[in-house]
């Protein structure tokens, strides 16, 4: 009697032979996959038990079935109403969305965008004349959204973590910070803080001398201000959470305190540091610090195309720190960087940075007085007593000229006495 035939586990695939190969069948999802062309039955099975492994761990061995996924455009608006809870350039976002990604990306579904498309696309904006660090945020927008999604497993990979270094240079940045413009004298900054009126002046101390922002000067509290240890915890900023996400302690230098005690002697110490010039009791508008600025600048003569308030406050704040020689790393803690690549924008100023033994490594003087031009008879001698007979004004002389010949003859004399003739 035959023997029955054993059949296979349910679930567990199978390994068959074909005219071109071997080949291997299984069921995911409810549907029946087939890969084919293994040259041998231990490399189909190897791939076999690769398969059914990422299925029981959860991740598909095929890509999932993306038919019934949204466009973009109706993705984006619960990504963009979620992004107000963790970022405070929510509202900029859903405006750069509806203005220049939504028209292009909007009917597409999430597996439809690749690099070809995000490439089309970048291209499209710098020919419309956008700065290519304004395509940079806009691409990084995009990326945020696709970075969303494939976390709800709504599309299986982000094709802008994986752009070609060839796309990445169209959105380089073209603005140098090195270039950025900064208050470069201490005494200018003690000018600029006596012409503006109070409290703007308060606000600019802090800015200047503390490096905080615009937004966390202005969002500033007294209850976040410690004089006795010199501490100032920055916590807030005007329009929400603070940029780098975490709340930082920033010292209070020498030249900040005796300026922010007088002042809460005056103000009484309560509530915001630099209260509103409002009547409304709203925060000060952050154009209007920069207006005053702009005009105090003009009195004072101290314009320069670039320096606004950020310029004039915490950029020269870091500036100076630099040129003071403070750390980079304590800097990248007093700003609140999240890397210190983002710090060392400001190694250049480091007065350290080319100490007085490097500068002296190439010992080369290019003067005038210092080119020798050799004569002809001349042009063979390198001995250090031909060199040492220059003469006084920078040529080779007659000592040098002498002392050739002199060695020419005694060198003759030397031969004559081995017997052999020249």
């Amino acid at each position: 009697m035959a023997r029955a035939r054993r059949r296979r586990q349910k679930g567990r695939g199978e390994v068959f032979k074909r005219p071109t190969g071997w080949a291997v069948r299984w069921r995911e999802g409810g549907k029946r996959r087939f890969r084919a062309g293994f040259a041998t039955r231990e490399d189909a099975q190897k791939v076999l038990e690769k398969v059914l492994g990422e299925i029981a761990q959860g991740r598909a061995g095929m890509p999932p079935n993306m038919r019934g996924v949204p466009t973009l455009a109706i993705l984006a608006e619960p990504f963009l109403d979620r992004r107000k809870l963790t970022h405070r350039t929510s509202a900029e976002d859903r405006y750069r969305w509806r203005k220049h990604l939504c028209p292009y990306f909007g009917h597409l579904k999430p597996l439809d965008v690749n690099a070809a498309r995000i490439r089309e696309f970048i291209e499209t904006k710098r020919a419309e004349g956008l700065n290519p660090a304004t395509v940079r945020i806009l691409v990084a927008l995009l990326s945020a959204l696709l970075t969303d999604l494939v976390e709800r497993e709504l599309t299986p990979v982000n094709p802008c973590r994986a752009l070609p270094r060839a796309t990445r240079r169209l959105m380089r940045p073209t603005h140098d910070p090195r270039t950025t413009p900064f208050i470069e004298k201490l005494d200018d900054v003690r000018r600029i803080y006596l012409e503006l009126p109070e409290p703007l002046n308060v606000a600019y101390a802090i800015g200047a001398l503390a490096g905080l922002r615009t937004g966390e000067v202005f969002a500033l509290k007294w209850e976040h201000v410690d004089l006795a240890t010199r501490r100032i915890h920055v916590r807030e900023s005007v329009a929400g959470p603070l940029k780098d996400k975490d709340s930082r302690v920033v010292p209070i230098l020498d030249s900040l305190l005796p300026i922010l005690g007088e002042w809460k002697l005056r103000t009484g110490g309560s509530g915001r540091v630099v209260p509103s010039l409002r009547c409304d009791g709203e925060t000060i508008n952050k154009h209007t610090p920069g207006k005053y600025l702009r005009m105090t600048l003009n009195k004072l003569r101290l314009v320069r195309p670039g320096l606004g308030w950020y310029e004039a406050t915490r950029h020269t704040f870091a500036s100076q720190w630099v040129l003071s020689g403070g750390s980079i790393e304590k800097l990248k803690e007093v700003l609140g960087h999240y890397s210190v690549i983002v710090t060392e924008r400001y190694a250049h100023l480091r007065t350290d940075l080319f100490p007085t033994a490097d500068l002296g490594l190439i010992a080369l003087d290019l003067g005038p007085g210092n080119v020798v031009e050799l004569r002809p008879e001349a042009a063979a001698v390198t001995t250090p007593q031909g060199a040492a007979a220059r003469g006084k004004d920078g040529t080779i002389g007659h000592a040098l000229a002498t002392g050739a010949e002199s060695a020419a003859l005694s060198y003759r004399e030397d031969e004559e006495k081995a017997g052999v003739t020249l």
